[in-house]
Order: C-alpha cells, then structure tokens, then sequence
C-alpha cells in the first residue's frame, strides 16, 4: 500500500514549529490568565495589523463570529439578508437562529455570489448581504459594496476560509463593515481547537461584540446585553501569535501548489479560475469533473484523502427546508455540489505529492 496522503496533514504542521508552540502554550498556562488574558490582547491587536482594521475581537469560532456579527447589527425577525446559495450552512445558520432569513441567490463561475442576482433580491426587509470568500478566493466585494451603499445595507465578510487573501490589493476581513474569521485546525491559520474573530473598523460594533461575547458584560457583573459566552480561549490565542508570523510563508507555499496542480490537471478536469481582482490563499483547491465519483475512487484506491465541498447545497439541506426551496431553484450551486472535488493542499505537500495526485486524477478520469 503506498504512503497516505493527507487532506490537510497538521502532524507535518506540527512538527515544523513544535519547540515555539509548545513553549508558548507552556508559558500560557503559566500566567494563569486563562480567560481573556494578556495573550488574547496581543493576537487581536495583531491580527487588526494583519488585515488593516483598526478593531478585532477575539471569539470562540468562526460560527460565532458570524452570529455576534449579526446580532450587533440587529438582524432579526423580520429581517432579510441576502446570502449565497453555494457556501457552507455556517455562513447563514446564525441568521435562522436569530430569526431572521436568508434569502438565497445562486453562483456566478468563480462559484462566488452572483450580484446580479444578489442586486435584484433585495426588498424593504432586506438588512444586509454576506459576501463570503469561498475556497480563500474573495468575493467581488466592491460590486457587493456598491448595492449595499445604494439601498443601505450592511455589508458582512465571510473571510472564514481567507486568511491573507487580496481583493485589488486589500486583505480580506477589511473588505466589509464586519468580517468573520475561523480559526478552524484545518484552516489557512488554525487554532489547536474552535476559534474565530471578528475585524471591522467600526467602533461602536466592535465594543458591542466585546460585550456579546463575554456575557453581555460592560464590566464585571454589570449585564447590559442579553450575551453569550463566546470568548476566544486564550490558549488558542498563544498558537495563533506563533503561527501567524508563518501564515504569509505558508500561503507562497499553497500559491505554489495551486500553481502545480493547475498545469498538471489542465485539460483533465476543470480548474479554479481566478477573478482579476483576486489573489487567493487556496485554502482548499476545488476542480469540477462530471466523473467526481470516480475521481475520488482513483483517488482512494491510491491512498489518496479527498474532499467534497459541499455535496448537498444549502437550499437541499433538511435543517432549511422551511425556507421553501426545492431541487433546481439555485442550478449552478446544485451543478457545484454535484462535481467539485477538493485535492489535498496544505503548505507542506511535496512536488512528487502533487504529481502522484494528478496521476490518480487522470486515471479516474480515462
């Protein structure tokens, strides 16, 4: 049997900065400050560096990034917020759980909102739009800006999957009135566990959210807010200040790969194709094949990890049935959901790797 090879392997990862990350969670763990401590106020302040936002809030994963970042708006019953139908179910959930809906619009060929349909969706309920930068690919976020600002919409960042991503030269989680990290294991920059954050360059939400993720606190026992508990745990925080002076290395490396594989797949398969205005961080590298299935067999058969993301589109998902959408009311996320496959990509992936992978490819495409 050949040697595996990994989706995302973190034990590579791992292995590469293991003296730094351990003496860092080691020294965490002997402050004592275990809760919003020193480490937590050093990640967000860096991390704003990072993307050219003037405020970030740490929280305790992506997810909920997403739902501090709509309550702080006050979305709720009643309110519309436009989202696309081609992304994981975490870019919307919160909004259901709020009360609000989400009202779906299919994709364009990067697989990112189509705002054309996006400008004609809007109502007098809508509140907002989610702009969510899928694969580490960024969304058209002046398109999305321009109809926020002509009918008064908030504009939300889903950057869960672009860390270090550039639209026209800005990072992504700058590209909005409120962007959402997660700082998922897997991700571009991961936590040791759940992670996430919250960047704008508004004040008064971000204050807002401090208070929201600590129990509606102002200061200790004064409750202004009806809050969760949903505060960025300060271990995570330590890992995260280590690998982020990695990230923009790790993302050259992934470039390099993306790069890689789209010369050796051409002609076998669809590959990414890139917006002019992007440059993505590929945290996952997407084809599209109608013979999906057996790309992933061939892939298999070799040892070989594979992803699907997302075989059942959001509008298809049991838990959002109530919005009422039925198969082909969005059809190119279903045709999305019916061919993309992901390949492994992670920084440290070898040129042989990559080359055994487009092999498997091309025989489960013969």
């Amino acid at each position: 049997m050949p040697e595996p090879i990994q989706f995302v392997d973190l034990k590579r990862q791992y292995a590469s900065l293991k003296d730094e990350v351990d003496r860092a969670v080691i020294d965490a763990i002997a402050s004592t400050q275990y809760i919003l401590g020193e480490e937590v106020r050093r990640f967000e302040e860096e991390w704003a560096a990072y993307c050219s936002v003037s405020h970030v809030v740490g929280v305790s994963s992506g997810t909920a990034a997403l739902a501090l970042a709509f309550d702080a708006l006050d979305i709720g019953p009643g309110d519309e917020v436009i989202a696309p139908a081609n992304t994981f179910i975490a870019s919307i959930l919160p909004l259901v759980r709020l009360g609000a809906t989400p009202v779906l619009v299919d994709c364009d060929h990067y697989g990112q909102l189509d705002v054309t349909l996006a400008a004609g969706a809007v109502t007098p309920r809508t509140k907002a739009i989610v702009g969510v930068d899928l694969f580490g690919h960024p969304c058209d976020a002046d398109a999305i800006r321009a109809i926020c600002d002509e009918h008064g919409l908030a504009f939300v960042e889903d950057a869960a999957q672009a860390h270090g991503a550039e639209y026209r030269g800005r990072r992504c989680g700058s590209l909005a009135d409120i962007a959402a990290f997660s700082f998922y294991p897997g991700k571009n920059l991961g936590a040791y566990g759940d992670a996430g954050a919250i960047a704008t360059d508004d004040e008064r939400l971000a204050e807002a959210i401090r208070v929201l993720r600590d129990l509606g606190q102002s200061r200790k026992y004064e409750h202004v807010a009806i809050g969760g508990n949903e505060r960025l745990d300060t271990l995570q925080a330590a890992v995260l200040r280590v690998k982020l002076r990695r990230l923009d290395g790790w993302n050259v490396l992934r470039r390099q790969h993306a790069a890689a594989y789209t010369e050796l797949l051409d002609g076998l398969v669809t590959t990414p194709e890139v917006a002019e205005w992007a440059d993505p961080v590929w945290h996952l590298y997407v084809v599209r094949s109608a013979e999906r299935d057996r790309i992933r067999e061939a892939l298999g058969a070799d040892a070989i990890a594979s992803g699907m993301h997302y075989p059942v589109p959001l509008h298809l998902q049991p838990a959002l049935a109530p919005l009422g959408h039925a198969a082909g009311a969005f059809p190119a996320a279903e045709a999305w959901a019916e061919t993309a496959v992901s390949l492994p990509l992670f920084p440290e992936l070898e040129p042989a790797e990559i080359e055994r992978v487009a092999a498997a490819v091309a025989e489960g495409v013969r």
